[in-house]
């Protein structure tokens, strides 16, 4: 019976962190538990093991994203691959604002960020207020910013934004992004 209570006290944190933060379309979140693959323990090596190891950056540092295997990568200088994870990007369509939110591919420079205390001014629709800890914007309102592990699945369900771990954003934002640090954005 405890387990039971602690799964839908799980479900119904995690339904309604979805809608709070405007990531809720028509996805339905499973709560964070040990068995579930997305929980706390989930394994980065996971998304890190399809990212390429090396990769010319132009002697910059910068953060690749990968919206099809749902992973990103952070390249020093040298080329080489230094931390990854998990990779949320944004929707083919998003049913509130009955418009397609994918993420924009190409290359871009992060021109704003924000530490733990970041939130969007817009979502949820007609609110704001959604939490975006660790935000690093990329391209127009598009960003890079840690979201709850159980909001991190294999699906594009954002308006846009590329969600990863909160202790990810928190590395991103503190050890390694500065102001005109490229991102790349893959195809999807």
């Amino acid at each position: 019976m405890q387990v039971k209570q602690q799964w839908l006290t799980g479900f119904i944190f995690s339904f309604f962190l979805l809608i709070s933060t405007g990531c809720a379309q028509h996805h339905v979140v499973a709560p964070v538990d040990n068995d579930y693959p997305y929980s706390a323990n989930y394994d980065e090596s996971k998304y890190v093991a399809h990212l390429p190891r090396q990769m010319d950056t132009g002697n910059e540092k910068l953060v690749l994203v990968d919206p099809v295997i749902h992973a990103w990568g952070a390249y020093d200088a040298n080329g080489q691959l230094v931390r990854g994870g998990i990779a949320t990007a944004g929707a083919d369509y998003c049913y509130d604002e009955k418009r397609p939110c994918r993420t924009d591919a190409g290359t871009f420079r992060i021109y704003y960020e924000r530490g733990e205390d970041c939130v969007s001014k817009i979502y949820p629709i007609h609110k704001g207020g959604a939490l975006m800890p660790y935000c690093m914007f990329f391209h127009e309102g598009q960003s890079l910013h840690g979201s709850p592990d159980n909001m991190l699945v294999e699906t594009n369900i954002s308006h846009g934004c590329v969600h990863i771990r909160i202790p990810d954003a928190e590395w991103l934002h503190d050890q390694f992004v500065k102001i005109g640090t490229k991102v790349i954005i893959m195809p999807y």
